[in-house]
């Protein structure tokens, strides 16, 4: 659990001296670091600066990018924009990178269900460039409801390059997304069962509700997409 203390600024520039000994690190920067947008530390009734636990961290991801690698505010702050967003930060002369393990496959329908990367903000452009589909296939894609942004943002989350990847895929093999409707509809149908049946178990008043609520959605969905793949595979088992 990350601490919760706040540092004041004088504080904050004692320790960051400390560690960067050989930099001149003064108020004056801090505050300039500030305006530029790089770090936005509480501020107190009072008008107090507070450097939390992260705005530390965001400071020295800073220092030792000027003294290391010698880039420019604009390009740091790039990388920090990345990090923010649950990217891995950009290559020195790269672009931002969805995190290893995200578009990695699954091994059990377990796997699927706890791979949540709904933290992870990604652009169109990086969306585009990571599901290696065309900007025309993502326009498709999200006029027939398979792929959207996440709820009050211009970006997509993990899940919606997993998504676009495998329509790329299928598109190989002539599976337009019109023809991925039916994949659509059958999820919102098994959605809509598993809420029908976790519905009154969230309502209840008993201690322990919410987390029997969260265990049976998990449950069931494990178990749908057991009976879906199993099916599937019992359809197909006709055409060898």
């Amino acid at each position: 659990m990350r601490q919760t203390a706040r540092k004041s600024i004088g504080q904050a520039l004692a320790d960051l001296s400390a560690e960067f000994p050989e930099e001149d690190i003064k108020e004056s920067k801090l505050r300039f670091l500030e305006s530029e947008g790089l770090v936005e530390p509480e501020r107190t009734p009072s008008g107090y600066r507070k450097y939390s636990v992260d705005d530390m961290e965001r400071l020295r991801f800073i220092i030792r990018m000027q003294r290391d690698h010698y880039l420019p505010l604009k390009v740091i702050k790039e990388h920090l924009d990345a990090i923010d967003r649950g990217l891995e930060p950009p290559a020195l002369n790269g672009s931002p990178r969805v995190p290893a393990g995200v578009l990695g496959d699954p091994t059990t329908a377990t796997d699927l269900l706890r791979g949540d990367r709904s933290d992870v903000r990604i652009s169109r452009r990086e969306l585009v460039k990571t599901a290696e589909i065309t900007e025309e296939l993502l326009v498709q894609l999200e006029g027939f409801g398979l792929v959207r942004t996440r709820p009050g943002s211009k970006h997509y989350d993990a899940d919606a390059v997993v998504i676009a990847r495998a329509a790329g895929e299928l598109a190989a093999f002539g599976i337009e997304p019109r023809h991925l409707r039916a994949f659509k509809t059958a999820a919102d149908r098994e959605v809509g069962l598993v809420e029908q049946i976790v519905s009154p178990i969230r309502r209840s008043r008993e201690d322990g509700a919410e987390g029997r609520a969260a265990q049976a959605v998990e449950d069931i969905a494990a178990l749908s997409l057991k009976l879906h793949a199993t099916l599937v595979r019992t359809g197909l088992r006709s055409m060898r």
